[in-house]
């Protein structure tokens, strides 16, 4: 449900949430200054771990996850980190096979031939040469991903790491999943047009503005019980509203996430995360200090990302990790609040690509969403959250309904489950 909201009056609206929630709550004050001490602390040990060349983020193997051989620890050390690396879950035969058909599937059909549309003003203001995003979600080797059987054991397990009832009743189902169509990067070796800052993308003003539901998932950063803040608790998090946006993504989604379809690691342009899932907490409490203009949250803008900026948020920012060396066919996730970026320049011999794929468990939030999205999947047209290119209209060999399983069906919102 989108938030009712004039930006007009944004100004207005800020200041009056902001003094609502520093009137309403605990001393905000006191509030970040704990935080910030604890945030700090967790900061430092990520940044000495990486500066010494040891794992920051955690990694899994997909046959530990069959197996049900993640121990506790692990899954804990996931949950602080906000991330996993899950190693071999597909075949790499496979991913690279997939890297190869999606590249076909965009050459024959002349995409980098079709001139910019001008739609995407998230993305298009960053790419000043040749594409390296790809208004691209319907090809079948992206279906065959979204609905492969590795797939959906993996968000299973990562579904499950978020506690997912509230007063006894479901959020979310963790074993049903909803398939979000996102894009494929395919980034060439010298490229320089695609360094994303530190940012996220569920959401900006919203956070602060939206009483209902952000409010409630902040509830205990608000009463200036931070301790307590839990980001794997689901309660809420599927009633928040957003301004709709391509810069927005308008289902829950427990991760993040991509696929490898080629060799990547640091200095490859790929990506950065600040593995922490409480910086987006410590984010809501640093706009409410008195050091932040009255009507500012610190330059959060509506419907664009959520920056995390040098001005306001170094502490945090100290803490950016470039992820490991990925091989095609692994994947990697993050909390959708947790703090990501794509490296300014890819340094690196070979292409870096990805399919975006994410984990978006069944709730009605979600159901609603792919009421959305069903008829542009038969239809060709761009997936609903994002700029209405329809690159793949006319496409030939574009996914349909034929090419889905059981399951595929199901995901997409096709067919009961």
């Amino acid at each position: 449900m989108p938030l009712p909201i004039n930006l007009d009056d944004i100004s207005n609206l800020i200041r009056s949430a902001k003094t609502d929630l520093k009137q309403r709550g605990g001393d905000y004050k006191a509030t970040f200054d704990a935080m910030s001490a604890s945030l700090q602390q967790e900061i430092q040990e990520i940044a000495a771990l990486r500066d010494r060349g040891a794992s920051v983020m955690p990694e899994i193997r997909f046959q530990d996850i069959v197996a049900g051989n993640i121990s506790q620890a692990q899954q804990h050390l996931i949950r602080k980190r906000g991330c996993a690396v899950i190693r071999n879950t597909f075949p790499q035969a496979l991913a690279e096979a997939w890297n190869q058909r999606i590249g076909d599937y965009v050459a024959e059909n002349g995409y980098y031939d079709t001139p910019d549309k001008g739609l995407d003003k998230y993305f298009s203001s960053l790419q000043t040469g040749k594409p390296q995003i790809l208004s691209v979600y319907w090809s079948k080797p992206q279906m065959e991903a979204r609905q492969h059987e590795n797939m959906a054991q993996t968000r299973r397990f990562l579904n499950r790491l978020w506690t997912h009832e509230h007063g006894g009743q479901a959020v979310f189902d963790p074993d049903r999943e909803c398939t979000y169509a996102d894009r494929t990067r395919r980034r060439e070796p010298g490229d320089n047009s695609l360094g994303l800052k530190p940012h996220m993308d569920g959401g900006s003003v919203e956070r602060w503005l939206d009483t209902e539901g952000f409010h409630q998932v902040y509830r205990h950063l608000i009463s200036g019980n931070w301790e307590a803040y839990d980001p794997f608790d689901a309660a809420y998090r599927t009633e928040t509203r957003e301004i709709p946006s391509p810069a927005v993504c308008s289902m829950f989604r427990t991760f993040q996430g991509w696929t490898a379809l080629t060799p990547q690691g640091p200095n490859d342009g790929t990506l950065q995360l600040i593995p922490s899932s409480r910086v987006m907490g410590w984010m809501f409490l640093r706009a409410l200090q008195d050091d932040v203009p009255a009507d500012s949250l610190c330059d959060a803008i509506p419907a664009r990302a959520l920056l995390c900026s040098p001005r306001w948020h170094q502490l945090a920012l100290d803490g950016l990790t470039s992820i490991p060396h990925m091989q095609p066919g692994d994947t990697i996730w993050w909390h959708p609040d947790v703090i990501h970026a794509v490296e300014d320049r890819h340094q690196g011999q070979g292409y870096s690509n990805v399919m975006y794929i994410g984990a978006a468990p069944w709730c009605q939030k979600n159901a609603d969403y792919l009421k959305k999205q069903a008829p542009a999947f038969l239809g060709g047209e761009s997936a609903p959250d994002f700029a209405p290119e329809n690159y793949e209209l006319a496409y030939h060999d574009r996914a349909g309904v034929a090419d889905l399983t059981q399951l595929g069906k199901q995901q997409m919102g096709l067919e009961p489950w």
